[in-house]
């Protein structure tokens, strides 16, 4: 088994991985960051298009966490909440802008704000519809310059390395739980590495691929929650995932149609051209993600129809075409000219608001090991989050846990003798995987979808249960490739999921349940 060590390894490649890389490797320790994609546009942050938080002109710290806690369901951690509005603007300004040089629109002279669902003040800047993109290359391009950062593609990380699990001195598990890096598979040789790192941070991301209907890219199926909780770390919130109201209803697939078309006017309406969603808030389209989901598929099973409407083709054609060209470039191919008439939307599986647990600078249950960006629950977005908050939550905490993270503590240099790697012979059978894919997709949209109930929730454990077992065993006994370690994450995570709504005592925020 190959065996390789560096100081700090990162296992992502969005906006919280990047930002705590760039954060660490400035004072020349060796970083090495892993993703399982081929190619470098990895991860959800080059999907995101309305943008992020900055500050409105009118705006203040006090306004944006009261935006914050009102759309979390008051779920949120308030020192989170603060720690988030204290340095979140400053470091858009200092590091998004000044040091990597990410564009936003501007008018005037002026950066270009926008108003998005809950929001009481503009003040989500933006590039076009492409926000994450321009930001996501703007930090891919330091990270390129950085001679001390090894950026490895098409690696799948398989599982944390800790003391009790790995270690083949006996003794060791009577130490604290700690993570010294990951095993990991390279897949252009299946060749399994030990990757040992005096440091950890998780930044893999989201859970989107475990329901039939996402907006998510295909890499987010769970892996970091997974992993962790294998490793003994504490996950919680996990229940809460929020759904974005707007995904392009079509059979090429689901596309995010960002809420910033919301915030620019667009209307939300159904087949007989009425606007309805004044009939469940007074806030209208722009009301909390959670309330507008359950409300399209409320209005969806009373009209008996597939989908809802989002019309933006009352504003001028030409500004339409500069304010949102990818968006009119994907709908346009699909045969859709959002300039003159609505396009067809479905709520999809959008962000996970739980996920493991971390203190201010990232820190998990596990010494060593840090979390950031979606994989993370950070107390910040509670039940439900607010619209633009996720990329604003990525660069605050992939900033700390990278400082954080260069301080030599809790034993960090010590790295335990490993066993040998072993692995079965079995081939894997595609379309086994393929049928349990299916099975955790259409389980959790029907069972831990926009509306539940216990029963639900307890049948989808039954059946989640039972597959993950059986997954379990094929892991066990075939030869290891990408595609069954994501299945095991992926149905690990479901289960998590699942496990956390059905201990849930109340109906609150993304999590509703019927009759409570």
């Amino acid at each position: 088994m190959k065996q390789e060590k560096t100081d700090i390894l990162i296992i992502g490649l969005g906006l919280a991985g990047m930002t705590a890389a760039i954060t660490a490797a400035g004072t020349g320790k060796k970083v090495t960051i892993i993703t399982k994609t081929k190619n470098l546009s990895s991860g959800s942050t080059p999907w995101a298009q309305g943008g992020i938080v900055y500050k409105g002109l009118n705006d203040s710290t006090e306004k944006l966490k009261n935006d914050i806690l009102k759309a979390g369901a008051d779920h949120c951690w308030e020192e989170a909440v603060d720690h988030l509005c204290k340095h979140g603007p400053r470091l858009v300004k200092k590091f998004l802008i000044d040091t990597l040089g990410a564009e936003f629109d501007k008018k005037e002279g002026s950066l270009s704000r926008v108003s998005e669902g809950a929001h009481s003040e503009p003040r989500v800047i933006y590039k076009e519809d492409q926000t994450g993109q321009s930001i996501h290359q703007a930090a891919l391009a330091r990270l390129q310059q950085l001679d001390n950062v090894k950026i490895l593609v098409d690696h799948t990380a398989i599982d944390l390395l800790t003391f009790s699990h790995h270690s083949t001195a006996s003794t060791d598990i009577y130490k604290k739980p700690a993570c010294f890096g990951a095993m990991v598979l390279d897949n252009k040789n299946d060749q399994v590495v030990a990757m040992h790192a005096s440091k950890t941070i998780l930044a893999s991301g989201g859970i989107g691929q475990l329901f039939l209907h996402t907006t998510n890219p295909k890499e987010a199926t769970g892996d970091g929650v997974a992993m962790a909780w294998r490793a003994g770390a504490r996950c919680f919130n996990l229940h809460y995932i929020q759904f974005h109201p707007t995904a392009l209803y079509h059979p090429s697939g689901r596309f995010l149609i960002s809420e910033a078309l919301r915030g620019e006017g667009a209307k939300l309406i159904n087949s007989q051209g009425l606007e309805f969603m004044k009939n469940y808030d007074s806030r209208g389209a722009l009301a909390p993600r959670d309330i507008v989901s359950r409300s399209i598929h409320t209005e969806m099973l009373k009209d008996e129809t597939d989908c809802m409407f989002l019309d933006i083709s009352h504003k001028e054609a030409e500004w339409v075409f500069k304010r949102f060209p990818t968006i009119y470039k994907h709908c346009l191919s699909k045969g859709i000219d959002i300039t003159k008439e609505p396009v067809p939307i479905v709520p999809a599986a959008h962000y996970s608001c739980g996920g493991v647990g971390v203190n201010l600078v990232g820190k998990t249950s596990l010494k060593r090991l840090y979390a950031v960006g979606e994989v993370a629950c950070s107390g910040v977005h509670g039940a439900n989050r607010l619209a633009s908050t996720s990329l604003l939550e990525c660069l605050v905490w992939g900033y700390f846990a990278g400082k954080d993270a260069l301080e030599s503590k809790d034993d960090d240099n010590y790295f335990p003798p490993l066993a040998s790697w072993k692995q079965g012979k079995g081939l894997i059978d595609k379309a086994q995987i393929a049928q349990e894919w299916y099975t955790i997709k259409s389980t959790m949209w029907n069972f831990a979808g926009l509306i539940r109930s216990q029963s639900k929730l307890h049948a989808a454990m039954n059946i989640l249960r039972n597959l993950q077992s059986e997954v379990e065993q094929v892991y066990q006994s075939s030869k290891l490739d990408k595609n069954i370690i994501s299945l095991r994450n992926g149905a690990q995570t479901a289960l998590a999921i699942i496990a956390s709504g059905i201990e849930s005592r109340e109906s609150r925020g993304t999590h509703y349940v019927e009759g409570r």
